[in-house]
């Protein structure tokens, strides 16, 4: 049986919540979380595999982006926050526990409603981001790096140094972003490269550079679109939607590191993860390098039952390899939850 995607809003007193959903609406939902800067679409192709296997598929527009509401304070976008917008979305579907499925920011978002609300989880699945128990910042994850590829005297900050550069320099980086949204739309949404294996991500270099793209704000380089990312109609809604609403609330979220490890440090009980994780690791994701360096092994080391997959990819796994995701995804569902799966 096929499902149609259909579009829904989701609206409380604090927060509304744009989000597609496909499938039975009595079913259990399994909830697709994007990352920066994407949107719902980013899962156009699992929602209606999902569907079409008895879940509820559901993709949110996250805080600050599509039609979602965008709020106007860096602090607006601490993880708390779009968590409780989560949590309202939950409410709304009218359902009581989910499956949380996060990509790249996502990942974050849906290891802290494990942490917060494990009550509200059948089980979680992070691509490309693994669980950081203490928080998704630099303080955390660059003590993992690999220091073969990210010498300290040169790389400091290894590949995490984009973020110190949104902390130092947020309006030039937003401004480098928002220069021609066209051409930084089609030079993010590349397929992994294996040649990159073993060498220095891009962003180990963006304070050095004096932006993602260079100095001064300098625009994105003017390449073709990547058929393999993206279609002509998706290029033209990431381009459309990031134009109306601009980068400071994406760019915003890389700005509450002290909030988000306060806020992780407060579920301390509940690192250690009880329910069943799965994580998909990107083998050409280099900012996200999780097969090498050490990023992965404190989700290792605070799971009690994990599954881990690779799919031979770049960071934006779904929209590149959809029929391995959505096989690996599959399969775990089918192994750890047979009785919602029968549902």
């Amino acid at each position: 049986m096929s499902f149609p995607i259909l579009e829904n809003v989701a609206k409380s007193a604090r927060h509304t919540t744009f989000y597609l959903s496909c499938g039975a609406a009595g079913a259990t939902p399994i909830i697709f979380v994007h990352g920066w800067p994407e949107l719902s679409i980013s899962w156009r192709a699992q929602l209606p595999e999902f569907a079409g296997l008895g879940f509820r598929a559901i993709a949110p527009d996250m805080r600050g982006y599509g039609r979602s509401s965008v709020h106007p304070r860096h602090e607006d976008y601490a993880l708390e926050e779009i968590v409780a917008d989560m949590v309202e979305l939950l409410g709304a579907l009218g359902a009581e526990k989910a499956i949380w499925v996060g990509h790249d920011w996502g990942a974050p978002v849906v290891w802290s409603i494990a942490q917060e609300h494990p009550e509200l989880c059948h089980g979680v699945a992070y691509l490309c981001v693994p669980y950081q128990p203490e928080g998704f910042a630099v303080e955390t994850v660059v003590p993992l790096a690999d220091r073969a590829v990210y010498p300290p005297d040169k790389f400091p900050a290894a590949q995490w140094d984009y973020q110190l550069f949104y902390r130092e320099s947020f309006d030039a980086a937003v401004a480098g972003f928002e220069r021609n949204v066209g051409k930084t739309v089609r030079a993010l949404f590349r397929a992994g490269d294996p040649a990159g294996r073993g060498k220095p991500a891009r962003t180990s270099y963006m304070r050095a550079n004096g932006g993602y793209f260079g100095p001064g704000g300098r625009p994105a380089p003017d390449l073709p679109r990547d058929p393999a990312i993206l279609d002509e109609e998706e290029e033209r809604r990431y381009a459309s939607a990031l134009e109306r609403n601009g980068f400071f609330g994406p760019c915003s979220w890389y700005m509450n590191w002290e909030a988000n490890i306060a806020y992780a440090g407060r579920s301390k009980a509940n690192w250690r993860l009880h329910m069943p994780v799965l994580f998909l690791h990107a083998a050409y994701d280099y900012i996200c390098e999780t097969l090498v360096s050490r990023l992965a092994d404190p989700m290792r080391a605070n799971c009690d039952n994990l599954t881990e997959a690779t799919i031979a990819s770049g960071h934006w796994m779904a929209q590149e390899k959809p029929v391995e995701v959505n096989a690996a995804l599959a399969k775990w569902l089918g192994a750890q939850f047979p009785a919602l799966w029968a549902a």
